[in-house]
């Protein structure tokens, strides 16, 4: 059976608390440019609209400069992303692809010491940590 070893690296940028872009924002920046509405976005990535404007709400506090620009309006609703949160989403890509690169360096070395799947928990009543035995050595 061929072995399998997955990399996963996530960069999250700060600001403040908040996480200014991360791998979902950059998702749904993504689906908004596609979609050109935060709605069909969010229905195209499996989330609430609430969420999606949480989220856009976010990124546009913690920018410079509103990531998302939305148009209100019955006929000519919808969203963009701005000049900046195109600038920002490509390079957040191109930081992404960089960790890859960079990561799946190391990756053979460790996965050749990595169990193929990890062992089952111990027992309960089996030794204890400092091996003094627990409950079953005494």
């Amino acid at each position: 059976m061929a072995r399998q070893s997955f990399l996963r690296i996530k960069i999250q940028i700060m600001c403040g608390a908040e996480i200014a872009m991360g791998p979902g924002k950059a998702d749904l920046l993504d689906a908004i440019a596609l979609h050109r509405s935060i709605s069909a976005a969010a229905r195209a990535m499996g989330i609430s609209y609430r969420r999606a404007w949480l989220l856009v709400d976010t990124m546009n506090r913690c920018w410079w400069g509103p990531l998302v620009a939305t148009t209100p309006g019955n006929q000519k609703a919808g969203a963009q992303l701005t000049p900046l949160g195109a600038h920002v989403l490509a390079h957040y890509r191109r930081l992404q692809d960089e960790a890859d690169r960079a990561g799946s360096a190391g990756l053979a070395a460790l996965t050749s010491q990595l169990r193929p799947a990890p062992h089952p928990p111990q027992r309960q009543d089996g030794p204890a940590p400092d091996g003094s035995g627990g409950a079953a050595g005494r």
